[in-house]
């Protein structure tokens, strides 16, 4: 019995292959419309396109000449294994996506060209993981800084969690940084939702020209920065309020000398300006003057020190 069903199987999948002009004057086999609606059904071909070496090329050359790509013997043996069933019940589907990882050293950049059209632009000392499925788009942040331009595709939507936040997106451009202080969100095009893991009431909506950061498992309330003007990928840091031991792990991901956390004295003290990021010992320097500290190289490394330490050490 499973012997004659197979062989129906197999003259129907030649038949809707169309071999030879000999097939064609051959009345229809019984499973016939079958095997063809599965050839013609566009999921399987769809579901293809989840594998990362195929571009959309590569994907719609597939649905153009599907016939010729996939062969009788392909096509014969697709029937026998799954039966029409089997297809009619959806076992033919690709495997679940995989996430793909990203990672970054200290001082070192990488631009990634996402199959679905975004791009993300990963800082120095950062790690993240990105899922292209079907009906989601998603990246978990572990450490760092990135920036994202995200492809316009409303039956897809991209979501980026970070350290306990989530920043929702359908097409939008935007920067996350994972910082001691919490996650910092800035929006350079578009509008994101930006809050917790969970939802609720402590999400927040930031435009384009706003930014927010996300603490204690809340969103603080978006202000405003000229998303014109240059910014880390071309080796400035605008920054308001920053924590300096943030500031600290901002540098450090440039590369350079490796400057060591500042002391609790130091490490909470908020700085707002404008930065070049060319030196980390001239800009310490410098912001040392009018905050009240002084670098110290030891090494390859530098240290912060309070001026007020040196009071103290002095002798009376």
């Amino acid at each position: 019995m499973k012997r004659d069903r197979r062989a129906a199987l197999n003259d129907a999948a030649r038949w809707a292959m169309r071999e030879d002009d000999a097939v064609l004057r051959e009345p229809p086999p019984q499973a016939a419309a079958d095997v063809q609606a599965m050839l013609d059904d566009r999921a399987l071909f769809d579901a293809m396109a989840q594998l990362p070496r195929l571009s959309d090329g590569d994907v719609r050359a597939m649905r153009t000449r599907r016939r010729q790509a996939i062969g009788t013997g392909s096509a014969l043996a697709l029937v026998a294994m799954l039966g029409i069933g089997g297809w009619q019940a959806g076992w033919f589907g690709m495997p679940a996506p995989q996430p793909v990882h990203y990672e970054t050293a200290r001082g070192e950049m990488l631009d990634i060209r996402l199959a679905d059209g975004s791009s993300v632009h990963l800082n120095g000392a950062t790690s993240l993981d990105v899922l292209l499925a079907r009906d989601r788009r998603s990246v978990t942040m572990q450490r760092g800084e990135a920036y994202f331009d995200i492809a316009h595709l409303p039956a897809r939507p991209f979501a980026v969690r970070a350290q306990g936040s989530v920043t929702q997106v359908l097409g939008t451009a935007f920067d996350l940084d994972i910082a001691r202080g919490g996650v910092r969100l800035a929006v350079y095009r578009g509008t994101v939702r930006f809050g917790g893991d969970r939802g609720g009431n402590g999400d927040v909506v930031v435009p384009a020209g706003w930014r927010s950061r996300f603490a204690d498992g809340r969103a603080q309330a978006p202000t405003r920065f000229d998303a014109a003007q240059k910014d880390w990928r071309n080796g400035w840091i605008d920054v308001d309020a920053m924590p300096l031991g943030d500031l600290v792990d901002t540098l450090n991901r440039r590369g350079g000398p490796l400057v060591a956390p500042p002391p609790a004295s130091l490490a909470a003290l908020p700085i707002s300006g404008r930065f070049r990021l060319d030196s980390s010992q001239d800009l310490l320097d410098a912001m040392g003057v009018a905050y009240g500290f002084r670098t110290v190289r030891a090494g390859a490394t530098l240290r912060l020190v309070p001026t007020d330490a040196d009071v103290k050490a002095s002798p009376r």
